[in-house]
């Protein structure tokens, strides 16, 4: 038995005992083997899982398919469970058509996101995946995944195409969600309607150990879950775009644009060449790539918005309207005598017709596109009338089209002149030119569609558009066209769509080739020059009604010869059909 005296004592002993036991445990915990632990502390982690939305569809206007997602099997790489580069890279390199260059290359780049799965591969067949799974237990580093890529059921540009977000992509919209293995709109309505197609991620909060387990500790009511893309459906008809370009003339490079008049929405949009945007989604390689944008054909150009042209005789109306509406001349006022051509100082400028077509109003000088009309014309305007005026009829300006990268053409100024030919240089040669639509002025075929609708609409110019409607999962919002005014009385309005309708239904006019029996067409061909010195482009614009449906209409072939001859029939075929289609 201790004495009073000394359990005090004792229990002094005891206390100051167990303090430098745990004192020596926490010198050994976070000195000794500091090292090891931290290392421990490090291999278990809070993690947020990113759960990716699903991309929205994009449909026709009666609702079939255009862009769907399917599913898609793709092999990332986590690079801190990476044992054996060189194995691994083997493995991948065997079994892909990837060099051990670029699968390295791929690690390098990624080499700050150890936590990060990588995407190395995507789109791998059935068979391929079987086959690669029976080895994965071999490759920790290695995980397969089945995701959605884009299904594109036709060749054409106005989709656009997604493709793996790059790296200055991704620095500029990491902010906004995207991961380095996020894909996105590089194009046309992919890339327009990035946002509303991509919708919103969500996420999971995960505590993984050392071997990415999920450790479960925290509940389900800390995810947030994705809010799906918003599907489009578009003004598209589906039928009448695959008839265009099952018509288009092999081997040539155009644009056939189809829109309704009454609505600005655009029925077929055709560039040709087009290609394959599912090529994206099949882990394209350096060469393929190259050989695609080395083709001289260019098949990624969408001629429709990126391709600028002159408009030639398409252009006459143009100078028609501003004539009659400074009162420069009337329906019944001839000009100079066409007898192939006309003087201007010491150069002469023929017309198409070189036997001549005489003396001429502005009914028959449309009819025939007599050029020799619109020369004498030019000279009762400056060069700024002439390209004010243009711009107000909404040539040689962006439409304003719902796709990415339009161009707005080109009209000249006299400072331009000034610039390119120096200050003694004469316009009046220049403005002859442009008063038939060569030299320098320069649309896009969806200029020239958008202006011939608002011509068949009595001057309602409304801005051509793709998208008629969005769909979610709880509502659908219809797009209201937007509406401009020609510079056109009604009464010029009037006696322009009568010279069209001639052009094609009276006997000697150039566009009779697009004439039918049960349809009123309406139109202007046009030979545009070309400083390749080959054959003219030719054109074909014009509108075309029977009972409530109204459709306007561009054919534009690059160097194909007469607008008359040979874009006028083509045109002749799609009214026809969509007409037909309409009432079936």
């Amino acid at each position: 038995m201790y004495s009073r005296q000394q359990k005090p004592l004792i229990l002094n002993y005891s206390i100051v005992g167990v303090f430098l036991i745990l004192f020596l445990s926490l010198f050994k915990l976070q000195i000794i083997e500091s090292t090891k632990y931290t290392t421990i502390a490090e291999k278990n982690f809070v993690r947020i899982k990113t759960v990716f939305s699903i991309r929205g569809e994009i449909y026709d206007r009666k609702y079939r398919s255009i862009v769907l997602n399917k599913p898609s099997y793709n092999l990332y790489i986590s690079l801190n469970k990476i044992q054996d580069k060189k194995k691994v890279t083997e493995f991948i390199s065997q079994n892909f058509d990837l060099n051990p260059g670029e699968i390295n290359k791929i690690i390098y780049d990624n080499r700050f996101r150890l936590y990060k799965d990588v995407l190395i591969v995507q789109n791998i067949n059935f068979a391929k995946m079987v086959k690669i799974s029976e080895q994965m237990n071999y490759y920790p580093s290695l995980s397969l995944k089945s995701e959605k890529i884009r299904n594109y059921l036709y060749n054409n540009h106005f989709t656009g195409y997604t493709d793996r977000i790059n790296e200055n992509e991704y620095a500029k919209y990491k902010e906004e969600g995207y991961s380095i293995n996020s894909y996105i709109g590089k194009g046309g309505l992919e890339k327009y309607y990035e946002t509303l197609l991509r919708g919103t991620n969500g996420y999971q909060l995960l505590q993984v150990d050392a071997s990415g387990q999920n450790l479960q500790f925290f509940k389900h009511n800390l995810d947030k879950p994705p809010v799906n893309g918003t599907s489009l459906i578009l003004t598209i008809d589906n039928d009448l775009q695959n008839y265009i370009s099952s018509i288009f003339p092999k081997g040539k490079n155009g644009a056939i644009v189809v829109m309704d008049v009454k609505t600005g929405g655009i029925l077929a949009y055709v560039s040709k060449p087009d290609f394959n945007q599912n090529i994206f989604s099949e882990n394209l390689t350096a060469v393929q790539w190259s050989n695609i944008t080395n083709d001289p054909a260019k098949p990624m150009l969408d001629r429709i918005i990126h391709g600028t042209y002159p408009p030639a005789s398409v252009f006459k109306p143009i100078m028609a309207t501003l004539a009659l509406e400074e009162e420069v001349i009337n329906e019944k006022t001839k000009l100079s005598r066409c007898e192939g051509g006309l003087w201007f100082g010491n150069r002469y400028f023929k017309c198409w017709w070189e036997k001549g077509h005489g003396r001429l109003n502005v009914t028959d000088a449309i009819k025939y596109s007599c050029d020799v009309f619109f020369y004498d014309l030019s000279t009762q305007f400056s060069l700024e009338q002439i390209n004010n005026f243009t711009k107000e009829n909404m040539l040689t300006i962006r439409t304003g089209i719902d796709l990415p990268g339009e161009r707005k053409g080109f009209f000249p100024t006299r400072k331009w002149y000034i610039d390119n030919y120096g200050k003694y240089v004469g316009i009046i040669g220049h403005k002859v030119n442009l008063a038939i639509g060569q030299g320098e002025v320069l649309v896009t075929p969806l200029q020239i569609c958008a202006y011939y609708a608002a011509l068949g609409n009595n001057g309602n110019w409304l801005k051509p558009h793709l998208l008629m409607k969005t769909i979610t999962d709880t509502e659908s919002n219809y797009i209201q066209p937007e509406i401009r005014q020609l510079p056109v009385s009604q009464k010029n309005m009037k006696l322009m769509q009568q010279s069209l309708f001639n052009t094609v239904n009276e006997s000697y006019g150039t566009g009779v080739a697009a004439s039918l029996n049960n349809v009123s067409v309406y139109g202007k061909t046009g030979s545009a020059e070309n400083h390749m010195g080959k054959k003219t482009h030719a054109w074909f614009a014009g509108y075309a009604k029977q009972d409530e449906f109204e459709i306007a209409f561009v054919v534009f072939l690059e160097n194909a010869g007469h607008g008359g001859s040979v874009s006028a029939p083509i045109a002749r075929r799609i009214i026809q059909y969509y007409y037909n289609l309409e009432k079936s």
